[in-house]
């Protein structure tokens, strides 16, 4: 399988939504991160992909397309390794971003709470990229908004669709060049949904396969 999508966007830029759309447009099976908890040598291999002996072939087997991190930190080598795949860029307001982010992914970003393999590859692939400065305000939002700029200045305009999922089906379908489907557009994920789960405890792996 080759990829077809890609997202270059930061998680808690609507990612799981995208995520749930683009299976449902038939582009998927979609990877994200929930999908490094489900399989326990994942990790490593972002791990090896920041050292940089990145097997991307191994990474996206059975898959057609993937969002959020950890592949957002790679989206320039991953646009060069699957030149016909589509590049979607989310993105959201810089300042509803960095709170979202201070309630739930960075939330304990500094604690050290993630040990292990999990721990190293969010270390070097989502830490790094903000020097370790994960509630410095202005330095996040700098990090965030050079990112953006980076993907829009480097990405044709013909490959590229940065998008709000907010926006709803109809950009995304025609960048991709699907029908639009008669549902609403998946709004999942939200800094209410990811807190509740956090406070009840580490997931199943049948309740991890459901997000």
């Amino acid at each position: 399988m080759t990829l077809k999508v890609i997202g270059s966007g930061f998680g808690r830029t609507g990612t799981m939504s995208l995520k749930l759309a683009l299976d449902q447009l038939g582009f998927g099976p979609t990877y994200h991160m929930v999908e490094v908890f489900k399989n326990r040598d994942a990790a490593q291999w972002w791990v090896d992909a920041a050292d940089g002996h990145p097997d991307w072939a191994k990474i996206f087997a059975g898959y057609n397309s993937t969002v959020d991190w950890p592949n957002a930190t790679f989206y320039a080598e991953l646009a060069a390794a699957y030149p016909d795949a589509k590049i979607i860029h989310t993105e959201r307001d810089a300042e509803a971003w960095f709170k979202s982010t201070q309630a739930t992914i960075f939330a304990d970003a500094t604690s050290g709470a993630a040990s292990g393999p999990f721990g190293e590859m969010f270390g070097k692939v989502i830490r790094r990229l903000f020097d370790d400065r994960m509630h410095d305000h202005d330095h996040v939002i700098e990090v965030y908004n050079r990112h953006n700029a980076q993907v829009r200045a480097s990405i044709p305009g013909e490959r590229l669709l940065v998008y709000e999922v907010a926006q709803g089906w109809d950009p995304l379908c025609a960048f991709l060049g699907a029908p639009i489907p008669d549902t609403p557009m998946p709004k999942v994920n939200s800094t209410e949904e990811f807190v509740g789960r956090r406070n009840a405890g580490p997931p199943t792996s049948s309740e991890e396969a459901r997000r």
